[in-house]
């Protein structure tokens, strides 16, 4: 059975995002911008809104060229 991505709690995304290597530049109007050095574009998650909808999730993990499987294989040791 394929591995699904579900909306996660806001704690847990930022637990995954640090361990990416990213750290938070600046916060502006309930967004959170986080940066890493070779992006191409930060990450950006809304800091009002928990849990984090799978959209976002899918939109970032683009941006950190991380496939799904590697995201929920994190979630699986990191639970």
């Amino acid at each position: 059975m394929a591995k699904t991505i579900r909306n996660i709690r806001l704690k847990t995304f930022r637990k995954f995002i640090e361990s990416e290597g990213c750290t938070i530049s600046r916060t502006q109007g309930g967004h959170e911008i986080w940066k890493k050095p070779g992006l191409a574009r930060p990450i950006t998650i809304q800091s009002h809104i928990d849990p984090v909808p799978r959209q976002v999730i899918e939109s970032n993990l683009r941006t950190l060229r991380r496939t799904k499987d590697y995201f929920i294989d994190w979630l699986e040791a990191n639970d």
